[in-house]
């Protein structure tokens, strides 16, 4: 739309009378960049950039291009874009760009013209960059060959100028002509004969150079191909050959390559070959190719048949032209006839346990040629196991040097080798079979050197829990494999009853509920025996774990439960938060986890006034003991292991509050306990009187002590009942779970209106631990915390030995 506006306008404008009849003529060359300056357009139009500014000037073309470019503030006409001369006007001689230059107010326009000039800016280019000519060898001097010249889209003095050859040669020569009034080509001139027997081709570049400074030039090569003409006949490279083949020479053989050459080419130079006339060729045993001029074998040879033949070969080519040698074929004798082996006898399959020297064959040789050719030697093909031996003439036995063993090898391919001593020797070889029975010379081999098997107890009978396999390297009923057991020790009689092996498969059994406590581990023997004979066999050891369940409740050592009328601790008024009571003692017979036992307080008469340890089972105070309460406390615990379920027993404990006791109400506080539990008075009056026999050992060990400074042992509080307290801690020793034993002194202070016990530190060293069986599943027990020693004047001995209390002096029960 915008060129179609500009032309309606240049056609307004060209009605106007206001225009300038000369153009403004400039001239620019091509390929100038864009922006270059063309001319001052203002200046050669009378007009000043101000006016050009003022009356909005503007360029318009006819054909809507816009090639140049004004600058109103300058007055200068520049190129808008790159210009191509032989693009816009081809091979013109000349190349004219005509626009106007438009002003407003008033209305005015100035033709400008502007004459492109060329510059050298291409080469010459021909039409092909190759042109060949094929130009018979006969052709004569002076001939033209005309090429197509070459194109230079430059016009004047920048086209092509001249032509030339490079290198140049003595056969061509080249000429440039014009045809009619414009159009010019090249012709080739040949200047000598061509031979092609001397130079089948000719090779050279024809040059078009164009008149530019500096000049351009284009190249085409040029391809002469000499045609030949047959002008030569076939020559042999030989007269006479000479060829020996050997009698055994195959059909198909090449005996000879005769060879004839003709230095004509194409049909004149392809040469036939072919036996001459004068030969009877249907008789020979030979053949000729053709093309390849091999001789070849078509019959079978034989030396003593006859020794020569005697061959004319003619060679002729395309043109008719021949020529002919002879050829002279001896046939030399070979040794073609190979040895044979004869086989007499042949034993297999041999038993493994044969003896070596056995003959396992017996086999001949002989060969139909004579001479040298006729000699056989014979040799075994990589063979350690059997050898050769000559027996008679051309007879051989095949004998064993070494045992045979089945379950190494089972069959030997025995390769017997018979050669001649021909040149070249022939051979011959003859494959024998040898099979290796099986005897029974393996005993069976269990995959492990033993086996180890778990189950659980109380398991349920009959269940499997492993299986044992041997293999035997022999073959047939010497390999099949049955199991049973075998005592472990030679004087059983009878291996254990509750293990079963299949005798096919090898499957172990347990017949029978097993328990763990009882029984740990079982060893038994697994006989694996073999169907020879005789029978070979191999044991093997198979060692059976029970694994542990959680199938026993822990069992209370201490305090003891079937006791009668229970045993109490005694628990003074003066003792502190956190002082021992008592402690629970009890085992598992279980193992593992099932055995960790944890103590929880199940039920009390005062809950709050006593905490037992989860995990030893000490009874502790948790408050101070106050008047208000029980003189007689009740406690459970409860005993649970840590098995899935777990298991658990409760342990009753008598625990009485030795609360206000002073000389004046002594007799009534006892008068009060011993109705609530008539035995506590008989096992206090028989504790005094043992600790008034012990008064003196106790003031001697005391003194001892002191003088030793021994540590302070760890210790609480504790005051034990007078009870079974002895049985109590032997049973306890005896299952490893008491491992010290303590002494204590308790001290009855006067002048205070209620007497109290008061717990001192121990004042005998600590007993090491016995420890009896495993010791497995038994709580934990600790050294008991160090006890202040505030009071002096008596001692409970819980040592093994019943203990007596004094009460100012007096003995207490």
């Amino acid at each position: 739309m915008a060129s179609a506006r500009q032309v309606l306008c240049l056609c307004a404008l060209l009605c106007v009378p206001r225009v300038r009849c000369e153009p403004i003529r400039y001239s620019v060359a091509e390929e100038g960049e864009s922006g270059s300056v063309v001319a001052n357009v203002a200046e050669d139009a009378g007009l000043t950039p101000a006016q050009l500014s003022a009356r909005r000037a503007r360029i318009a073309s006819a054909d809507g291009r816009q090639h140049f470019r004004l600058e109103r503030a300058t007055g200068r006409l520049v190129l808008a874009e790159r210009l191509d001369r032989e693009e816009m006007c081809g091979r013109s001689l000349t190349c004219t760009l005509a626009f106007e230059l438009l002003l407003e107010n008033p209305l005015q326009f100035f033709r400008v013209e502007v004459a492109v000039e060329d510059v050298n800016d291409h080469s010459p280019v021909f039409p092909e960059e190759r042109v060949t000519f094929q130009i018979p060898e006969t052709s004569d001097p002076g001939s033209h060959f005309p090429v197509e010249a070459a194109r230079d889209l430059d016009v004047g003095s920048n086209s092509i100028q001249a032509y030339t050859i490079a290198p140049g040669n003595d056969y061509f020569s080249v000429s440039p002509r014009i045809k009619g009034s414009s159009d010019i080509y090249v012709e080739l001139v040949l200047e000598k004969p061509l031979d092609r027997e001397e130079q089948p081709e000719v090779l050279f570049s024809l040059i078009a150079t164009d008149g530019g400074s500096p000049p351009r030039s284009g190249t085409t090569q040029i391809h002469i191909i000499v045609l030949d003409a047959n002008d030569n006949a076939p020559i042999f490279t030989q007269e006479v050959y000479v060829v020996q083949v050997l009698e055994n020479a195959p059909a198909g053989f090449v005996v000879l390559r005769v060879v004839a050459t003709d230095p004509d080419v194409g049909l004149n130079g392809d040469i036939s070959y072919g036996f001459s006339q004068a030969i009877n060729a249907s008789h020979l045993p030979f053949t000729i190719g053709a093309i390849s001029g091999e001789i070849r074998v078509t019959k079978p040879l034989d030396f003593e048949s006859k020794e020569k033949h005697e061959l004319r070969v003619r060679a002729t080519d395309g043109g008719g032209l021949s020529a002919l040698c002879k050829v002279l074929v001896e046939v030399v004798d070979v040794n073609d006839n190979a040895p044979e082996v004869v086989i007499s006898s042949f034993s297999s399959p041999l038993p493994e346990n044969t003896e070596p020297g056995t003959v396992v064959a017996v086999f001949a040789v002989r060969d139909r040629d004579s001479g040298v050719n006729g000699e056989i030697s014979c040799a075994l093909e990589d063979q350690l196991s059997f050898s050769l031996r000559p027996a008679y003439k051309n007879y051989y036995e095949l004998v064993t040097v070494t045992t045979l063993d089945r379950e190494e090898t089972a069959q030997y391919l025995v390769v017997i080798t018979a050669e001649d001593a021909g040149s070249p020797p022939l051979t011959t070889t003859q494959t024998l079979t040898v099979d290796i029975s099986d005897v029974n010379d393996n005993a069976p081999v269990f995959n492990q050197t033993s086996y180890t098997m778990y189950v659980r107890e109380n398991n349920i009978p009959g269940v499997l829990v492993g299986a044992v396999s041997a293999a035997d390297s022999d073959a047939g009923l010497n390999a099949k494999v049955t199991y049973s057991l075998r005592p472990v020790y030679p004087t059983e009689r009878d291996p254990c009853s509750c293990i079963s092996v299949n005798s096919e498969n090898g499957h172990v059994f347990v017949l029978r509920p097993l328990d763990y406590e009882q029984v740990r581990q079982l060893e038994v023997l697994v006989s694996a025996t073999d169907a020879g004979s005789p029978p070979l066999s191999t044991n093997v050891t198979v060692r059976l774990h029970v694994v542990d369940e959680n199938d026993n409740a822990p069992l209370v050592l201490h305090p003891a439960q079937d006791s009668s009328p229970p045993s109490s601790e005694l628990v003074p008024a003066s003792a502190e938060v956190g002082d021992l009571v008592t402690k629970v003692v009890a085992v598992d017979e279980d193992s593992g986890q099932n055995s960790w036992l944890s103590f929880h307080l199940l039920r009390a008469t005062d809950p709050g006034l006593f905490a037992v340890g989860s995990q030893n089972g000490e009874v502790r105070l948790r408050r101070p003991v106050t008047e208000r309460d029980a003189v007689k406390q009740k406690l459970e615990v409860l005993v649970r292991d840590n098995g899935r379920p777990p298991l658990s027993a409760t342990a009753a404990l008598n625990v009485l509050l030795l609360n206000g006791l002073s000389q004046e109400h002594l007799p009534q506080q006892e008068l009060a306990v011993q109705d609530e539990d008539s035995s506590l008075t008989i096992y206090l009056i028989v504790s005094l009187v043992f600790v008034s026999l012990l008064f003196l050992t106790s003031v001697a060990a005391f003194v001892a002590c002191k003088v030793c400074k021994r540590k302070e042992l760890k210790g609480g509080h504790m005051l034990y009942g007078t009870g079974n307290l002895q049985s109590s801690l032997a049973a306890g020793a005896a299952a490893g779970t008491l491992p010290h034993a303590y002494c204590y002194e308790i001290n009855l202070t006067t002048g205070s209106g209620n007497s109290e016990f008061k717990f001192l530190k121990p004042i005998l060293p600590s007993v090491p631990p016995q420890h009896s069986g495993t010791g497995r599943g038994v709580a934990d027990t600790e050294d008991f915390p160090p006890i202040p020693n505030s009071m002096g004047d008596a001692a409970l001995d819980i040592s093994g030995t019943p203990s007596v209390g004094h009460f100012n002096g007096l003995p207490f029960n």
